[in-house]
């Protein structure tokens, strides 16, 4: 494990049968899928290898049944991975006594769901010091530390409601901050906001970008909506019948998409809007505009009008106002359009 490793999970499989370890072993710990259909398994993950960096929002996504929730219950060990290794913080949680794991998972995982799950018959703050009160700590201790959360995640004033009483937005909200409230190293979201209407769900992404750029978590995030993952995400990875088909940046999945399901995933993304300047320059030749230079990392949709409106090509600047490359007005166009049914 690097120093910036949260978490480092390797051949990580989940099989589903009568005695999916026995037939793992069986099968040399790498079963085809001839072997695994013949004897009826259900692969959920296979063979899945990647780090999760402190500080990240590493989002999994795919369409439904691709294993992405399965895998990242596997991390946490709500399901018990059939084979494979996860280390958190340098213990390895396939190995670790189950009272070792109840106390990382109490003390330093948060875990939000598609389904709020609050207590009913108990308050805003009830509900968000509730993990506190699970750990034991004393009622003054743990409401005032629920009180702090309260003002982090926006619901000031609704100490005192029930869930009943709360909008799904606010109640979400109320998830949220019991999650935070034993300060969690790292923090599991489930398609946390897949049941809001268009436009809580819109407010809580940007809520959730407020809250991680104060808190700064190592994040795991669940989705199955490209647009969602590109705007909360440092790096997504693309699930495919249990397999990590590509992980990478959004502007890394778009311009170099690993395999045709990537491809299709991504084909209606605005490409002008996630790919840099970096991602379609070339090397620096020919005559270039004298008036005119944009830097590598500004999008594309950023710089197109003024480009466009040039007759020349263009310079290409890194952050230190060095020249490293050109942007050619015709692949400009060409990428901006490059998904025009009209083309």
């Amino acid at each position: 494990m690097s120093s910036n490793t949260k978490i480092a999970c390797k051949e990580i499989w989940k099989l589903y049968g009568s005695n999916p370890r026995e037939f793992f072993e069986k099968n040399q710990r790498n079963p085809s899928d001839e072997a695994i259909k013949s004897e009826q398994y259900i692969p959920a993950v296979r063979n899945a290898t990647f780090d999760v960096h402190e500080g990240e929002i590493l989002v999994i996504m795919g369409l439904s049944g691709s294993g992405k929730s399965t895998l990242v219950r596997c991390l946490s060990r709500l399901v018990e991975p059939t084979w494979g290794k996860v280390e958190f913080d340098g213990i390895d949680l396939l190995q670790a006594p189950e009272k070792t794991l109840i106390e990382i998972r109490r003390h330093k995982m948060g875990m939000v769901f598609q389904n709020f799950a609050l207590l009913p018959h108990r308050t805003v703050l009830q509900n968000i010091a509730f993990p506190l009160e699970v750990q034991g700590i004393d009622k003054a201790t743990r409401e005032s530390k629920a009180r702090e959360i309260i003002e982090i995640v926006g619901l000031q004033g609704r100490d005192n409601y029930y869930p009943r009483e709360l909008s799904g937005g606010q109640q979400q909200r109320v998830g949220i901050g019991r999650s935070l409230a034993v300060e969690p190293d790292i923090w599991f979201l489930d398609e946390p906001f897949s049941a809001l209407d268009p436009l809580i769900r819109k407010e809580m992404q940007n809520e959730f970008i407020r809250l991680q750029s104060i808190l700064g978590k190592t994040i795991v995030f669940i989705t199955h909506d490209f647009d969602e993952a590109i705007k909360l995400a440092d790096r997504i990875a693309i699930m495919y019948e249990g397999i990590i088909v590509q992980l990478g940046t959004a502007e890394e999945l778009i311009s170099n998409p690993a395999t045709q399901y990537v491809e299709e995933f991504t084909r209606d993304i605005p490409r002008a809007k996630l790919l840099s300047v970096s991602s379609i320059m070339e090397p620096l030749s020919g005559t270039v505009s004298e008036h005119l230079s944009v830097f590598a990392d500004d999008s594309i949709e950023k710089i197109a009008r003024t480009v466009l409106a040039q007759e020349s090509d263009v310079q290409v600047m890194d952050q230190q106002n060095q020249a490293v490359g050109m942007l050619r007005r015709q692949r400009l166009l060409e990428t901006i359009f490059e998904n025009s049914s009209e083309e």
